[in-house]
């Protein structure tokens, strides 16, 4: 797992995986490597009343209403669509659940405007087609018919990024569960084997962008992830997505409580921020979303190993930040010039502590994209 820049969940969590389908009992849908209880332990983590032998750490961080769903989702005929905002932690879940039921994260399909209805069909062998002509041999499946072969879990990413077209080649996949292939003469079917289904994932910010047909609707139970709000959630989100970072890269540096606090903070001040505005030019482009703040965090660890002095610093968490946040020349600059001035600079008077520093390296950093 070393060699691999970023391991899916099956391999990096393999450990886990296998206690887990060892000690389970429960009754298993289909071909479901684990049950509907052990899928979400994995996914949530335990707690002491589990009463089992070893940990198991939580890996998502959210509403245990929102993963119990999607796992009754996935146990019947119905596709599961994950809305939200960016960032808040859809496409992860997505690949814990198909980890946990198939062992295979992999079969993955990204919407995009190039997207086409091959990518979620078949294509072929263009080489092989010329010397041997068209058979199962020469055709290339794609991972939602790779998924309906094997029985696992197809994902479609960004369902709302692609056409109309594509969207319409899903309906057929999720009602009539088989792929029709009108070039063979022979094994012209292929259909779904149990345990097949899909989970999609749109982003809520995409709505009107290729509006989901009330037909392909039908074929969803859609889950609405919410941004994360509770500040207590959200700090161990970030702890979390942090250790990984450092152990990843084999620092050894420190990220003091008070930044972090800093940080969840600055986000929470931000939103409201936005919230309050009256138009989309008083806000940030940025969705400020937790996977953002995680970003900012990274920014500032790794430039305060490789440039700094070692120690993670409020200067450095501010520099990051606007960094990371000013995309829009000069309106970001300018929500941000205004956010340090009217809410940090007070508070740095009235509180003290990292708020000082933190506010001139915002300074420091406006003044230099300016």
């Amino acid at each position: 797992m070393s060699d691999l820049l970023r391991a899916p969940a099956e391999i990096k969590y393999a450990e886990e995986l296998d206690w887990l389908e060892s000690i389970d009992d429960n009754p298993k849908p289909f071909s479901w490597r684990l049950s509907p209880k052990m899928v979400r332990l994995f996914v949530l983590g335990s707690e002491r009343a589990d009463g089992l032998d070893r940990e198991i750490s939580q890996k998502w961080f959210g509403d245990r209403s929102f993963v119990e769903r999607s796992i009754v989702t996935l146990a019947s005929d119905r596709g599961l669509l994950l809305i939200g905002d960016p960032g808040t932690g859809k496409s992860w879940l997505a690949e814990l659940l198909s980890t946990a039921i198939c062992r295979n994260s992999t079969l993955v399909v990204q919407g995009t405007a190039g997207t086409t209805e091959d990518h979620i069909k078949y294509s072929w062998n263009v080489s092989m087609v010329i010397a041997k002509g068209q058979s199962r041999e020469s055709m290339i499946p794609s991972p939602i018919m790779t998924a309906m072969e094997t029985g696992a879990i197809g994902r479609f990413e960004e369902l709302t990024r692609s056409t109309s077209d594509v969207q319409d080649a899903l309906i057929s996949i999720l009602s009539e569960k088989y792929i029709s292939v009108p070039e063979l003469d022979s094994d012209s079917i292929v259909f779904a084997k149990p345990g097949f289904s899909v989970i999609a994932t749109a982003n809520s910010r995409d709505r009107g962008v290729n509006d989901l047909s009330s037909a392909l609707k039908r074929r969803f139970n859609f889950v609405r992830i919410p941004v994360m709000t509770d500040r207590k959630s959200e700090a161990e989100i970030v702890r979390f997505r942090t250790e990984e970072l450092l152990r990843r890269h084999s620092i050894d540096l420190d990220v003091p409580p008070t930044l972090l606090d800093v940080l969840l903070q600055s986000f929470a001040d931000l939103r409201a921020s936005a919230a309050a505005a009256g138009s989309d030019d008083e806000k940030l482009e940025s969705a400020l979303s937790t996977a953002e703040q995680i970003g900012v965090l990274e920014d500032a660890i790794l430039h305060s190993n490789f440039f700094g002095e070692q120690a993670l610093t409020a200067h450095t968490l501010a520099s990051s930040l606007v960094g990371s946040l000013a995309r829009r020349e000069p309106e970001d600059l300018a929500i941000l010039n205004k956010y340090l001035h009217g809410v940090v600079e007070p508070r740095s008077k009235e509180q003290g502590g990292s708020w000082p520093e933190f506010l001139q390296g915002g300074r420091d950093t406006i003044a230099t994209l300016s």
